[in-house]
């Protein structure tokens, strides 16, 4: 990160911090107390919209490190938030387990899955490994509609409401600090792990497989790590999204989901944890904006088909990804750090 003209690093720690300057605690903090206010001020749509964000932010940002960092593509990342939502249910609703037990081993068991998954990794990458992983979509779909004692097949199952030490979260107040307070912890995690040695490894991989593996990276464990990593996040959002919502059924899981989540991570900017958060916010109030945009369209033009307005969101999404990849294939993460830098340099821009 570039820094403020008269400002300089002195130490390592200095170099590495995240946050180097007295304005850079002062904009973290000011953003911090925002996030933590908002319920005293938004409604409950504004507060059921942000719920929605934080859940996909964690999922996005589990994506954004296998795919971005680690540079392996997965097209069945909404089936994983799906093993998340129905063990979190499965666990506090049948077995009577608390909240937080299912909230982790939704995680490990998301993990777990994907690791299974991630094994043709080793020896197949790009389309294949998307091909891989799309199988995992099916697959995985196929047994939350047949396997009934567990899902509850078409029907879908119940969960119950949150609740730590007593204390039941039970509207979209609550869920807000629970959620944000997670998602604020996946995200720190995410950063940092870009600047650790597994993090590095990711890189490695990603920018050049054979090349890392000379060097002496392990491929096959680094790979199946990064899937773990990426479905224990998928497992968390999806923990958080079935108590949360309430009732899970298999379509809330599709094949859809998961490339909607590509085209936030490619949106936001591959391989940036700011990336990741931005795409989701794009996405998000883009899709709120377009589900307010189909009934006027329906009732202004009465001879369109009630079908072209439902189809309104996938149609634009694919627009707007197609678009990004032409004219911004770094993403809004990219377009913010020119937008810094013109900042910094201004009026000197040569």
């Amino acid at each position: 990160m570039d820094l403020p003209g008269g400002i300089y690093n002195r130490t390592y720690a200095q170099d590495m911090a995240i946050l180097r300057t007295k304005t850079h605690w002062a904009l973290f903090i000011a953003l911090l107390a925002f996030i933590f206010t908002a319920p005293l001020y938004w409604g409950q749509y504004a507060l059921h919209v942000a719920n929605l964000m934080g859940i996909t932010v964690i999922a996005a940002l589990g994506l954004n490190i296998l795919l971005g960092y680690c540079g392996q593509i997965s097209i069945g990342h909404a089936a994983f938030i799906g093993v998340g939502a129905y063990t979190a249910a499965f666990l506090t609703a049948r077995l009577e387990l608390p909240f937080l037990v299912g909230l982790i081993a939704a995680g490990l068991i998301a993990g777990f899955v994907g690791l299974i998954f991630g094994i043709p990794s080793l020896r197949v990458k790009g389309f294949y490994l998307l091909m891989a992983t799309l199988a995992a979509q099916f697959i995985l779909s196929w047994v939350f509609l047949r396997w009934v004692p567990v899902t509850g097949g078409p029907s879908g199952i119940t969960a119950t409401y949150a609740s730590i030490g007593g204390f039941v979260f039970k509207s979209e107040a609550s869920y807000f600090y629970l959620i944000m307070v997670i998602a604020v912890i996946c995200t720190f995690f995410a950063k940092n792990l870009a600047r650790t040695r597994v993090g590095r490894a990711f890189i490695a991989i990603r920018d050049n497989d054979l090349a890392a593996e000379v060097m002496g990276i392990n491929l096959f464990s680094y790979k199946l790590l990064a899937f773990f990593i990426g479905c224990f996040f998928a497992g968390i959002a999806g923990s958080l999204y079935a108590h949360w919502i309430g009732h899970i059924t298999p379509p809330q899981f599709s094949l859809m989901g998961s490339i909607l989540y590509i085209g936030m991570v490619i949106i936001g900017g591959i391989g940036t944890t700011l990336g990741a958060i931005l795409g989701v916010i794009f996405m998000r109030l883009l899709e709120q904006g377009l589900l307010m945009l189909a009934p006027l369209l329906s009732a202004a033009f009465p001879l369109m088909e009630t079908a072209f307005a439902s189809a309104l969101c996938p149609l634009v999404f694919g627009i707007v990804i197609i678009v990004f990849l032409i004219a911004e294939p770094r993403g809004l993460a990219h377009r913010w750090m020119l937008l810094k830098s013109a900042y910094r340099l201004w009026p000197f821009s040569y």
